[in-house]
């Protein structure tokens, strides 16, 4: 089936199985970070629009969670099928409206199908539990059903893979799911519900889409029908969600802001782990919530690491993330490399070294320069530093020197953050004592992005991670998605 893949000058909601258009009379330019050039548009939908959408859903959730799991999870493949046969127009949209480069973008959906291919192991976890004559003639079974409606709100960095941490699990397991996708980064999103609405033919009102800001979250987080939200944000944002949400009787999972630590101990095979280190930090431009932004390296070992990351970083090729030979796309928005910028300021002003300066990096290719910055490298770093302590989302690596393995748990553990820790090492010691002493919900050994595949929960600790569950796969998702009810049974 041939698909008209262009999306319209003004994004559309997604409502009851079909598109239509918004109540707004605010809408946001979508820009292409690396070209400036508006791509689209986007509506900022009213309450109304929010109510359409769940009562949508909660219609739909009356037929869609009487279909045996075994039909539903049918639906999940044709979603697979889908985003694999479209994957390279999806991931050129992701380009254009975030800014990352194609490969990186390509990595997201891989992700992102992870997830689907996780979600089709429901219909063994939603299995309950029974026991037989648990008294003279009486039986008791455990049974796991379905809620009802649910929210996802997006952040901007990983527009296609994130709502895929929840979206499949939600219909799996027999609920209906409202997405709304970040301001900045909307079109991908709207682009896979095009899709799907060809080629899945999901019932209406199963998955709707919904655009917009703060308005439509708050509705979404006061409706009395929706029964759970999930969001990945900032910290600030991710507290205001999860006591809102709370406070209107909803369950939760709100992941939040990350700065997350590398340690190389003297052990380390450097050939094989800089590569890998410098990647975690410079990855996505540094904006995503696993990035690496506090390097952690012993003195005796100090010098040698901090010249061989400097080096490996110097190697990034900025540029549009279409074009080939780029490494590293531009920062999302001009606000957020303000935002570096003025961590860079902060740096130097609390005493740091700035030495890779990734203001000094050419842009490969006529663009403007306004949202690229390349990769930094502060020396001379103090953990009470606040470019050690707070997130910059940036392509920024603050280097901190210890005296003992030690120190390195210290300082990692002094974070308010709590999000991802890796070590490097040849010592399995110090592995064994970094995964069970680190206070961090994603811990890494040799290995600087832990992310954790789709059949496992992402974890987090701290200030990164409100709401008793997480998302993603494993057993957190049948407990987020469903509710227990337990049957006492005697027949005579």
């Amino acid at each position: 089936m041939t698909i008209d893949l262009r999306l319209d000058l003004r994004l559309k909601n997604y409502v009851n199985g079909r598109f239509v258009e918004s109540r707004a009379t605010q809408y946001k330019d979508v820009i292409n970070p690396a070209t400036l050039e508006k791509v689209t548009e986007v509506s900022f939908s009213t309450k109304e629009d929010v109510k359409e959408a769940v009562e949508s859903s909660y219609e739909a959730f009356k037929s869609w969670s009487e279909i045996p799991i075994t039909e539903r999870i049918k639906y999940l493949f044709r979603m697979r099928e889908s985003i694999i046969v479209h994957q390279d127009e999806i991931a050129r949209f992701i380009v254009q409206e975030h800014g990352k480069t194609l490969s990186e973008a390509k990595g997201e959906i891989r992700r992102a199908l992870d997830n689907i291919e996780a979600s089709v192991a429901a219909v063994y976890h939603i299995m309950g539990k029974n026991n037989v004559d648990i008294s003279k003639g009486l039986d008791e079974e455990l049974i796991n059903e379905p809620l009802g409606v649910f929210a996802s709100i997006i952040p901007f960095n990983f527009p296609v893979m994130i709502p895929f941490w929840f979206l499949p699990y939600a219909i799996a397991t027999g609920n209906t799911i409202i997405i709304k996708p970040s301001p900045r980064t909307p079109m991908s999103f709207t682009l896979v519900m095009k899709i799907f609405h060809k080629e899945v033919k999901l019932p209406p009102g199963v998955v709707n889409l919904v655009h917009g800001d703060k308005e439509a979250v708050d509705a979404l987080l006061e409706h009395k029908l929706i029964r759970g939200v999930t969001f990945v944000g900032t910290t600030q944002i991710a507290k205001y969600v999860y006591e809102k949400g709370a406070a209107f009787g909803k369950r939760v999972i709100a992941q939040a802001s990350a700065k997350n630590f590398v340690l190389v101990m003297p052990d380390a095979n450097l050939q094989m782990s800089i590569p890998n280190i410098v990647e975690s930090f410079y990855g996505n431009a540094g904006q995503r919530c696993l990035a690496a932004a506090n390097l952690v390296v012993l003195k005796e070992n100090y010098r040698k690491v901090l010249n061989w990351f400097i080096e490996e970083a110097k190697n990034y090729v900025l540029g549009y993330g279409l074009d080939e030979g780029v490494t590293m796309g531009p920062m999302n928005s001009k606000e957020g490399k303000a935002r570096v910028l003025s961590y860079l300021s902060k740096g130097l002003e609390e005493g740091a070294k700035l030495v890779l300066d990734g203001r000094t990096f050419k842009v490969k290719g006529s663009y403007p320069e306004d949202n690229f910055i390349g990769p930094s490298v502060f020396d001379n770093v103090s953990p009470s530093m606040e470019i050690a302590q707070e997130e910059i989302f940036g392509p920024v690596a603050s280097v901190i020197e210890v005296s003992s393995f030690e120190e390195a748990i210290d300082v990692i553990n002094s974070s308010r953050y709590g999000n991802a820790a890796s070590i490097f090492t040849s010592s399995g010691k110090y592995a064994r004592l970094f995964k069970k002493y680190v206070k961090a919900g994603n811990i890494g050994i040799n290995v600087g992005v832990a992310q954790p595949i789709a059949w496992y929960p992402f974890a987090g600790m701290k200030e990164s991670h409100f709401g008793d569950l997480h998302g993603q796969g494993g057993q957190d998702y049948i407990y987020f998605f469903t509710d227990r009810k337990v049957v006492i049974s005697r027949w005579w």
